[in-house]
């Protein structure tokens, strides 16, 4: 599992069937590191810290062992301390 910020919504409305209407959203590792997106299943916002995992594990977080996602939003961190050398501003 990695820790990422989430950083806007992402929308796309014409999707396979198997991704239902899973919202998706737009993380990075760090501001200004390389755009990822994740199906978001817990009710993110832009500006959460999340967890995510990814590869097999990120499929069976959301709840479809076939869902074809590589990176799944698991929680929602409340309360951590930004490391001195992170870069977070938006």
């Amino acid at each position: 599992m990695k820790i990422y910020k989430v950083d806007k919504t992402l929308v796309s409305t014409n999707r396979i069937a198997m991704m239902e209407h899973k919202p998706l959203l737009v993380v990075r590792e760090k501001d200004g590191g390389t755009p990822q997106v994740a199906v978001d299943p817990v009710g993110c916002k832009p500006g959460d810290w999340v967890i995510c995992c990814g590869s097999s594990a990120a499929r069976d977080a959301t709840g479809v062992k076939g869902y074809p996602s590589d990176l799944t939003i698991v929680g929602i961190i409340d309360k951590w301390e930004v490391p001195q050398d992170a870069d977070t501003t938006s």
